[in-house]
């Protein structure tokens, strides 16, 4: 469709001039023609032996290492993970998509020739010999977080189904999307349907999640889209905060484009399509506009593990805002309405798992502030809905439990459980209990 890059045989060149002699040859007085004349670029890499080998090295390679120019202006250390030639371009343009070896995925980007030092290139290696290699540098201290930050997030899958998943989910495929007031960054790849593949954009409508390619088509929707709230029944109302339970069966096209959404923002999520079994709580923010979502978790309806959430997220528009903490509060406040306790699916994701030990230690540390006397696990179990095991390993995380004649013991100094208070920062919005009027789904008709 474009038109060819090669004028010399377009056909439109100017005619030479019949008085014009051809070009000399190497012929009549044997001499040789003078070489032509070298362009600007080619004599700065005629005089600059650098230039000439870091043009040798284009276009570079994926899995190549190299330092890259980051949006806070300093370089950092990246991984070529793929390349794209840029459109109507020189043989070498191409632009790079990185993963920042010092951050998380959500990070990966796109970036131009012009961000990364040559300089510091380092050729493709063998994985395996690498990971021994860094292995040997790393003290066990850093070893220890390695591992910790690998796990997290993907304790289901075994090494070789999580390289899968990386290397099918390895390029973000949207960029960015509108929702509502709000244009946002994605971090990570997300299963939409084929024909949305050279979408970098998405339009979301935010009432039913509709999403579409252009702005215009959005524009057109809102003006038929007759919902201002999520579908389903609203659950809670308290001041301008509204939660709604949609049920994945009676809608699933919402809770499928709810999930499509949600993996442009959580790694490890791999439920799509099979809602069906899963309720989801909807928190939105409500004015005279309509109930703009905030965020959500989905809950199995019927779960043998006491599973009470299963995916959590809070739009990153709306993050740090304590949104999350409540999100996890109301999640317990179901399981004490069912009269059971509750944990979240494994695995969490590592902003997951950064908020469930914030909660817990704040219930807890409250709890035990309060208590006059000896409390036991399975007491701090009844009264919480949080399940032992997650009581455990939350105690000993802040050294709070010592094991004495063959039980577990809380060692509740008030000045130690004070430090760790503090430590543990605010607690967020509470869910006021008695605004819920919700029935367990068992108990639904």
């Amino acid at each position: 469709m474009g038109s060819s890059a090669n004028t010399e045989t377009n056909g439109n060149a100017p005619p030479q001039s019949s008085n014009q002699k051809p070009p000399a040859t190497n012929g009549g007085d044997g001499s040789h023609p003078p070489p032509p004349p070298l362009t600007p670029d080619q004599a700065i890499i005629e005089s600059d032996p650098s230039k000439k080998r870091k043009m040798g090295m284009l276009p570079l390679e994926v899995g190549t290492r190299v330092m890259c120019r980051w949006r806070d202006g300093k370089h950092h250390p990246v991984k070529v993970i793929e390349r794209r030639r840029i459109h109507n371009s020189g043989q070498n343009d191409y632009e790079y998509y990185v993963h920042y070896t010092e951050f998380n995925r959500r990070l990966d980007e796109w970036t131009q020739l012009d961000q990364l030092d040559l300089d510091s290139v380092e050729c493709a290696v063998d994985e395996k010999v690498e990971d021994k290699v860094t292995s040997l540098k790393m003290t066990r201290h850093q070893k220890r977080k390695i591992d910790e930050t690998h796990i997290e997030g993907h304790e289901e899958l075994d090494a070789a189904s999580l390289r899968e998943h990386e290397e099918f989910t390895k390029v973000k495929n949207i960029s960015t999307i509108e929702l509502g007031k709000y244009e946002i960054e994605t971090w990570y790849f997300s299963p939409f349907p084929p024909e949305y593949k050279d979408c970098v954009k998405l339009f979301f409508c935010e009432f039913c999640l509709n999403f579409m390619k252009r702005k215009e088509q959005l524009q057109r929707h809102m003006r038929k889209c007759d919902l201002k709230h999520p579908p389903g029944d609203e659950i809670y109302r308290s001041g301008t905060l509204s939660m709604f339970e949609v049920d994945g069966k009676k809608n699933k096209v919402y809770a499928q484009n709810l999930c499509y959404l949600a993996k442009l923002f959580l790694d490890h999520k791999t439920l799509y399509y099979d809602v069906d079994l899963f309720l989801f709580y909807v928190l939105c923010e409500c004015d005279d506009r309509g109930c703009h979502m905030v965020g959500y978790f989905s809950k199995e309806k019927h779960s043998e593990e006491a599973y009470n959430l299963a995916c959590i997220l809070t739009l990153p528009s709306y993050q740090r805002k304590g949104y999350g903490k409540f999100l996890i509060a109301f999640s317990y406040e179901l399981s004490k309405k069912e009269g059971k306790v509750g944990t979240p699916e494994r695995p969490l994701s590592d902003l997951g798992l950064l908020s469930y030990r914030g909660y817990w230690t704040r219930v807890l540390l409250e709890i035990l502030k309060k208590h006059k006397g000896n409390i036991s696990i399975k007491e701090l179990s009844d009264v919480t809905a949080i399940k032992a095991e997650d009581i455990l390993s939350t105690l000993q995380s802040l050294e709070l439990i010592q094991y004495r004649k063959g039980q577990h013991v809380i060692c509740a100094d008030p000045k130690v459980l004070d430090r760790h208070l503090k430590a543990a920062g605010r607690g967020g919005l509470d869910v006021d209990a008695s605004k819920l009027i919700w029935t367990p789904y068992k108990d639904q008709s």
